[in-house]
């Protein structure tokens, strides 16, 4: 099938095309904070002359204890991400949860993110697709790849302006999760940018009773195997001291390794599409 683009911005979403990132924390625990690291982020994939798009979360709805730290909330947080996306001039991705949020985040991200948990709500897909925003959305851990057409043509009723589905892992027991790379090449069917989420894979759900545990030694891995498949980005969670993150700390990336990733993977890219024969970078 021909594969669509997605343009955000001067960036281009594209199975054919070359890697796009899509990174940033879990969960805004600070304004500054949040502020610093993105900062870093921009530094980092500037030197290496790589498409990036910041993440943020305002709110982790799906904590698995109520306890948990959820996010500064959207009120909070929207005003200083439209600030910031300007200083830094790059796009922004932000979740929503609820359709009443969708037109309020539309006024700054560029992209929406409907999270796994979500992504069979068709409300929430509707409002998305409704502000004229791209819409990427993560396949459930309890989807199989081809259920995710549903996701795709209950936004393509909606006339949705973009669409791309992210592949984060399924269900695999109690506690785990295994990423089949197949999924990928079948979602790719569906003629949209296909996601790899090389953080949220490593999850071990609910593996610390009260919060999520992971393996972080697993990114790199499951990340070059994805890249070698000409997708179209890679998104990762990364922090300064994953271990003091307030959310999903064991299968974070810890940000010093975020240059030797990217340029890893960069390579493994462009050798993917040798290897093909594709011609069109």
């Amino acid at each position: 099938m021909k594969q669509k683009e997605v343009k955000v911005k001067n960036i281009v979403f594209s199975n054919d095309r070359p890697l796009v990132y899509i990174a940033g924390p879990c969960v805004i625990e600070t304004p500054e904070a949040y502020a610093a690291e993105a900062k870093k982020l921009k530094a980092i994939f500037s030197a290496l002359k790589t498409p990036f798009v910041l993440k943020a979360s305002f709110d982790k709805a799906n904590r698995t204890s109520h306890r948990s730290f959820r996010g500064i909330g959207m009120e909070a947080a929207l005003g200083f991400l439209k600030d910031l996306k300007n200083r830094l001039d790059v796009p922004l991705l932000v979740d929503v949860h609820e359709a009443a949020q969708a037109s309020r985040v539309a006024e700054v991200a560029d992209i929406l993110q409907v999270p796994a948990f979500m992504c069979r709500q068709t409300d929430l897909l509707f409002a998305c697709a409704d502000t004229g925003r791209a819409v990427n959305v993560k396949k459930g851990q309890f989807l199989s790849p081809w259920d995710a057409g549903n996701i795709v043509r209950k936004l393509e009723s909606r006339g949705a302006a973009g669409i791309m589905l992210t592949e984060r892992g399924s269900s695999f027991g109690y506690g785990n999760l295994v990423v089949d790379m197949r999924g990928l090449e079948v979602m790719k069917d569906f003629g949209y940018p296909v996601i790899f989420d090389a953080t949220h894979s490593v999850q071990k759900p609910g593996g610390l009773g009260t919060a999520t545990g992971g393996d972080r030694r697993f990114i790199m891995p499951l990340a070059k195997a994805a890249a070698s498949l000409k997708i179209a980005g890679l998104f990762f969670e990364a922090h300064p001291d994953p271990a003091k993150a307030l959310s999903d700390g064991p299968n974070s990336l810890k940000l010093t390794a975020v240059r030797p990733l990217v340029g890893a993977l960069n390579r493994v890219d462009r050798l993917a599409y040798e290897i093909s024969g594709v011609s069109s970078r």
